[in-house]
Protein backbone atom coordinates (compact mmCIF):
# COMPACT_ATOMS: atom_id res chain seq x y z
CA UNK A 1 0.00 0.00 0.00
CA UNK A 2 1.51 3.59 -0.87
CA UNK A 3 0.61 6.44 1.18
CA UNK A 4 -1.21 9.26 -0.15
CA UNK A 5 0.88 12.22 -1.22
CA UNK A 6 0.81 15.89 0.04
CA UNK A 7 0.42 15.15 3.69
CA UNK A 8 2.56 17.66 4.81
CA UNK A 9 -0.33 20.64 4.81
CA UNK A 10 -2.51 17.69 6.52
CA UNK A 11 -0.26 17.50 8.87
CA UNK A 12 0.39 21.00 9.81
CA UNK A 13 -3.33 22.18 9.54
CA UNK A 14 -4.00 18.75 12.00
CA UNK A 15 -1.60 20.17 14.56
CA UNK A 16 -2.82 23.46 14.45
CA UNK A 17 -6.33 22.09 15.15
CA UNK A 18 -5.34 20.10 18.00
CA UNK A 19 -3.29 22.99 19.56
CA UNK A 20 -6.15 25.35 19.25
CA UNK A 21 -9.15 22.83 20.03
CA UNK A 22 -7.85 19.70 22.18
CA UNK A 23 -5.25 21.39 23.89
CA UNK A 24 -4.56 23.73 26.76
CA UNK A 25 -1.60 23.80 29.83
CA UNK A 26 -3.71 23.31 32.66
CA UNK A 27 -3.84 21.03 35.64
CA UNK A 28 -5.49 17.71 35.07
CA UNK A 29 -5.73 14.46 37.36
CA UNK A 30 -5.32 11.66 34.30
CA UNK A 31 -7.37 8.13 34.74
CA UNK A 32 -4.08 6.40 35.78
CA UNK A 33 -4.71 9.17 38.91
CA UNK A 34 -1.52 10.55 38.01
CA UNK A 35 -1.38 14.69 37.78
CA UNK A 36 -0.44 16.93 34.60
CA UNK A 37 0.01 20.49 33.04
CA UNK A 38 -0.78 18.76 29.51
CA UNK A 39 -4.50 18.62 29.04
CA UNK A 40 -5.49 17.26 25.67
CA UNK A 41 -8.60 16.19 24.76
CA UNK A 42 -8.46 14.68 20.99
CA UNK A 43 -12.00 14.22 20.36
CA UNK A 44 -12.44 17.91 20.28
CA UNK A 45 -11.18 17.95 17.12
CA UNK A 46 -11.79 14.58 15.82
CA UNK A 47 -15.56 15.26 16.05
CA UNK A 48 -15.69 17.53 13.70
CA UNK A 49 -15.16 17.26 10.06
CA UNK A 50 -12.30 18.70 8.91
CA UNK A 51 -10.96 16.73 11.99
CA UNK A 52 -12.04 13.83 11.06
CA UNK A 53 -10.85 13.68 7.51
CA UNK A 54 -7.57 14.64 8.54
CA UNK A 55 -7.45 11.80 11.07
CA UNK A 56 -8.42 9.44 8.78
CA UNK A 57 -5.99 10.80 5.59
CA UNK A 58 -2.54 11.07 8.40
CA UNK A 59 -3.17 7.71 10.24
CA UNK A 60 -4.30 5.86 7.11
CA UNK A 61 -0.94 7.11 5.62
CA UNK A 62 1.13 5.80 8.87
CA UNK A 63 -0.58 2.69 8.38
CA UNK A 64 0.18 2.35 4.95
CA UNK A 65 3.67 2.60 5.06
CA UNK A 66 4.68 0.68 8.57
CA UNK A 67 1.69 -2.00 8.40
CA UNK A 68 0.68 -2.50 4.82
CA UNK A 69 -1.04 -5.84 5.63
CA UNK A 70 -3.64 -4.29 8.02
CA UNK A 71 -6.40 -5.44 7.07
CA UNK A 72 -8.38 -4.15 10.14
CA UNK A 73 -8.20 -0.82 12.55
CA UNK A 74 -9.61 -0.54 16.02
CA UNK A 75 -8.75 -0.11 19.64
CA UNK A 76 -10.70 0.51 23.01
CA UNK A 77 -13.84 2.50 23.13
CA UNK A 78 -14.41 5.57 22.99
CA UNK A 79 -10.64 7.15 22.47
CA UNK A 80 -10.38 5.16 19.11
CA UNK A 81 -13.59 4.91 18.11
CA UNK A 82 -13.95 7.64 15.69
CA UNK A 83 -9.75 6.88 14.95
CA UNK A 84 -10.73 3.69 13.36
CA UNK A 85 -13.91 5.16 11.72
CA UNK A 86 -11.85 7.69 9.68
CA UNK A 87 -9.40 5.39 8.58
CA UNK A 88 -11.47 2.87 7.59
CA UNK A 89 -13.83 5.77 5.39
CA UNK A 90 -10.61 7.39 4.09
CA UNK A 91 -9.20 3.78 3.08
CA UNK A 92 -12.21 3.20 1.20
CA UNK A 93 -12.05 5.92 -0.67
CA UNK A 94 -8.37 4.96 -1.73
CA UNK A 95 -9.69 1.62 -2.62
CA UNK A 96 -7.65 -0.30 -0.24
CA UNK A 97 -10.55 -0.79 2.44
CA UNK A 98 -9.64 -1.30 5.87
CA UNK A 99 -12.36 -2.17 8.09
CA UNK A 100 -12.78 -1.11 11.21
CA UNK A 101 -13.79 -2.98 14.85
CA UNK A 102 -14.67 -1.67 18.23
CA UNK A 103 -13.05 -3.43 21.32
CA UNK A 104 -15.44 -3.04 24.41
CA UNK A 105 -14.04 -2.66 27.81
CA UNK A 106 -16.42 -5.22 29.41
CA UNK A 107 -18.11 -8.33 27.44
CA UNK A 108 -21.20 -7.51 25.74
CA UNK A 109 -24.16 -7.87 28.43
CA UNK A 110 -26.58 -9.55 26.71
CA UNK A 111 -26.69 -11.62 23.58
CA UNK A 112 -23.34 -12.94 22.25
CA UNK A 113 -21.65 -11.23 24.77
CA UNK A 114 -18.83 -10.30 22.70
CA UNK A 115 -16.08 -7.75 22.92
CA UNK A 116 -15.28 -6.81 19.55
CA UNK A 117 -17.98 -5.16 17.06
CA UNK A 118 -17.05 -5.58 13.72
CA UNK A 119 -15.35 -8.73 14.44
CA UNK A 120 -17.06 -10.43 11.60
CA UNK A 121 -15.77 -8.40 8.77
CA UNK A 122 -12.36 -10.12 9.95
CA UNK A 123 -10.38 -13.24 9.53
CA UNK A 124 -9.40 -14.97 12.64
CA UNK A 125 -7.51 -17.84 13.74
CA UNK A 126 -5.13 -19.48 11.58
CA UNK A 127 -4.16 -16.78 8.68
CA UNK A 128 -5.45 -13.94 10.72
CA UNK A 129 -5.79 -10.81 9.59
CA UNK A 130 -3.29 -8.38 10.87
CA UNK A 131 -4.86 -5.35 12.33
CA UNK A 132 -3.86 -1.38 13.42
CA UNK A 133 -4.69 -0.59 16.91
CA UNK A 134 -5.16 2.92 17.46
CA UNK A 135 -5.69 5.46 20.08
CA UNK A 136 -5.87 9.41 20.64
CA UNK A 137 -3.98 9.59 23.39
CA UNK A 138 -1.17 7.45 24.83
CA UNK A 139 -0.17 8.29 28.95
CA UNK A 140 0.69 4.78 30.90
CA UNK A 141 -0.44 2.69 27.65
CA UNK A 142 -3.04 1.01 29.76
CA UNK A 143 -5.90 1.23 27.03
CA UNK A 144 -4.06 0.63 24.45
CA UNK A 145 -2.76 -2.57 25.77
CA UNK A 146 -5.85 -3.89 26.79
CA UNK A 147 -7.00 -3.59 23.33
CA UNK A 148 -3.88 -5.47 21.79
CA UNK A 149 -4.38 -7.99 24.27
CA UNK A 150 -8.46 -8.18 23.89
CA UNK A 151 -7.74 -8.56 19.64
CA UNK A 152 -4.85 -10.92 20.40
CA UNK A 153 -7.04 -13.42 22.47
CA UNK A 154 -10.23 -12.84 19.70
CA UNK A 155 -8.11 -14.28 16.77
CA UNK A 156 -6.51 -11.28 15.50
CA UNK A 157 -2.73 -10.32 14.54
CA UNK A 158 -1.70 -7.29 15.53
CA UNK A 159 0.57 -5.90 13.53
CA UNK A 160 1.48 -2.39 15.64
CA UNK A 161 -0.02 0.35 17.07
CA UNK A 162 -0.60 4.45 16.04
CA UNK A 163 -2.06 7.30 18.43
CA UNK A 164 -2.84 10.85 17.97
CA UNK A 165 -0.41 12.18 20.61
CA UNK A 166 1.93 10.21 22.68
CA UNK A 167 2.30 12.51 26.20
CA UNK A 168 5.52 10.81 26.72
CA UNK A 169 5.07 9.92 29.94
CA UNK A 170 6.23 6.14 29.73
CA UNK A 171 2.99 4.68 27.85
CA UNK A 172 4.88 3.72 24.46
CA UNK A 173 7.88 2.25 25.65
CA UNK A 174 5.43 0.04 27.92
CA UNK A 175 3.34 -0.75 24.33
CA UNK A 176 6.69 -1.70 22.58
CA UNK A 177 7.77 -4.28 25.32
CA UNK A 178 4.51 -5.81 24.70
CA UNK A 179 5.83 -7.01 21.61
CA UNK A 180 4.55 -4.11 19.73
CA UNK A 181 6.04 -1.00 17.74
CA UNK A 182 3.74 1.93 18.45
CA UNK A 183 3.76 5.17 15.86
CA UNK A 184 2.32 8.72 17.29
CA UNK A 185 1.60 11.48 15.26
CA UNK A 186 2.64 13.56 17.72
CA UNK A 187 4.34 14.11 21.02
CA UNK A 188 3.96 16.02 23.62
CA UNK A 189 7.21 18.14 22.76
CA UNK A 190 5.01 19.13 19.18
CA UNK A 191 2.79 21.61 21.85
CA UNK A 192 3.67 24.95 23.11
CA UNK A 193 5.79 24.57 26.56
Amino acid sequence: MKAPEGLAFDRVRLLGLLTRDSFAKKKVVLSSGKESNFYIDCKRTVLTAEGHWLVGRLLWAEIAVRCPEAKGVGGLTMGADPLASAVSLVSHLAMKPMNAFLVRKEPKGHGSGQWIEGLNALKTGEGADTVAIVEDVITTGASMLKAIERARAEGLKVGAAFALVDRQEGGKEAIAEAGCPVYPLFSRSDFPA
